[in-house]
């Protein structure tokens, strides 16, 4: 960085573009998330769509997993055909005209279908390459300031999440949902005018594709979208035809089909032989072992903006500090409690060092979710007798961002650590996987209602959290011989 030249906290004032373009960008997915699940579920009297809760869980979870699943391809579009900087640009703008078309007020649920796809299509091409510009601001050799940079940056995550449900959820309120919407869309219409107006400090970054396609792969590329596109819609159309299509079945659909390319992928990789070492292959089937607890992590983690959402407007007394709040400000707590305890696991884990493995990480945070979901199970208990207080939520929260912080941050670096030299890269979006697999099966837990009663529902979800933790405690040693580049012991194999 030349002498003299603007900084953003001592960084490449291109960060500071980037920022806000996140912040924004976050603050319109946080918006729209808070308010979702209460949008759907809401009777048409009160201008929603009338689904069942049940139902309502379900296409918010799959929505969850397919922004998670786009990434990847919005990742290698940009690497092989836009370039990081249009990817963005082009993202930004699929997600703007998805929270305009929510924000249409009609009776029609078309344009909510239309702005769900589009903003999925938008963030698969924005989020991944939102943190590719961020690296590339700094030199190869500049680890360390590059690393504070990261942080700087996902504080603007924080700060759009925090911020967006209060906003959101206050002009949604009194059935203007589309209101709601439409602020999601000034959020993100903010993003893109802070990009485009602060795109000269990028310095050229992300402005051509990493390994462009050539000609002959460019038009195959087209083939097979477009082979791709008229296979669903073909499909689709045949369904709805036999008169059985129905959208809590598509979301059944799309988690079995999520489900099934995961055991796929991961079939193809330790069946296949692609010149894998045996250290390699057991390093594989360690992973395995961590992917299924993220999984089931996210599971109970990201049922804050349905069943947690729901449980807020039904069954709380929205008051704080004498204070009345909308249902959706509750999904506010998650991101205050990130920003204040971050720096506080950031300084644990560097104090424990290697005493606490990344086995012992991920196990602490499944008993965490899990104690989380045992105090729901008590809140619930207690509303059966009138609403209960809103602070119960707030301490389901905050347990649950001890998890998250020591799950998370984590997880892209075992991902890194444990992946065959041939697979790192598409092992990072595997990481990515276990996200949407946790959002999508999560959502469909909704339909354990039907049959037990909510107590009992976030009992059941605890004690299988509780259980996978301890016994990732139980396995910690062996996993941890295996994940040091040994070879397993018998019992392993």
């Amino acid at each position: 960085m030349a002498q003299g030249e603007r900084t953003f906290f001592g960084h490449p004032w291109g960060l500071a573009t980037l920022f806000g373009t996140e912040m924004w960008e976050r603050f319109s997915w946080y918006g729209l998330r808070a308010i979702l699940a209460t949008f759907l579920a809401a009777s048409p009297v009160h201008q929603g769509l009338g689904m069942s809760q049940e139902t309502a869980q379900a296409v918010v979870g799959v929505y969850g997993a397919l922004i998670y699943l786009v990434a990847l391809p919005g990742g290698w579009i940009a690497d092989r055909i836009l370039g990081s900087r249009r990817a963005v640009f082009c993202g930004g703008v699929l997600i703007m005209l998805g929270h305009i078309s929510m924000a249409v007020p009609v009776t029609s649920p078309f344009f909510i279908w239309l702005g769900l796809s589009l903003i999925v299509m938008g963030t698969g091409l924005l989020k991944p390459n939102m943190s590719v510009m961020v690296g590339r601001l700094y030199p190869e050799e500049d680890d360390g300031r590059r690393d504070a940079g990261f942080s700087l940056f996902y504080m603007s995550i924080n700060i759009g999440a925090f911020f967006a449900p209060i906003v959101v959820g206050w002009l949604a309120a009194g059935d203007r949902w589309h209101l709601g919407f439409s602020a999601a869309a000034v959020g993100m219409a903010l993003g893109l005018t802070q990009y485009v107006w602060g795109g000269r400090h990028l310095r050229g970054v992300g402005e051509r594709p990493g390994h462009r396609l050539s000609p002959a792969e460019r038009r195959h590329f087209r083939l097979v979208l477009a082979l791709g596109t008229a296979a669903a819609v073909i499909g689709l159309s045949a369904w709805a035809a036999t008169g059985t299509f129905t959208v809590d079945r598509l979301t059944i659909v799309i988690t079995l089909i999520i489900l099934a390319v995961t055991v796929a992928y991961f079939a193809y990789l330790l069946l296949g032989s692609h010149n894998l070492t045996e250290d390699e292959r057991i390093r594989v089937k360690a992973y395995i072992w961590l992917f299924v607890a993220a999984s089931i992590f996210w599971m109970i983690y990201d049922l804050a903006p349905s069943k947690l959402l729901f449980f807020a407007r039904d069954h709380t007394d929205l008051s704080l500090f004498g204070i009345k709040i909308q249902p959706a400000t509750t999904q506010s707590f998650n991101p205050l409690f990130i920003m204040i305890f971050v720096p506080v696991f950031a300084a644990l884990w560097v104090k424990l060092g290697t005493r606490v493995s990344t086995p012992q990480k991920f196990g602490f945070a499944l008993i965490t979710v899990g104690v989380s979901f045992v105090v729901m199970a008590v809140a619930a208990a207690l509303a059966g007798a009138g609403r209960v207080s809103v602070w119960w939520l707030v301490l389901v929260y905050l347990i649950q961002v001890f998890g998250e912080l020591s799950l998370s941050p984590v997880g892209l670096s075992v991902t890194t650590k444990l992946a065959p030299e041939a697979f790192k890269g598409q092992m990072l979006g595997v990481w990515f996987i276990s996200f949407a697999v946790g959002d999508s099966v999560g959502g469909q837990t909704g339909r354990l209602s039907r049959v037990l009663s909510e107590p009992a529902y976030y009992l059941v979800l605890a004690v299988m959290a509780i259980v996978a933790g301890v016994v990732l405690f139980m396995f910690t040693r062996t996993l941890r011989v295996i994940m040091a580049e040994h070879h397993a012991p018998p019992e392993m194999r």
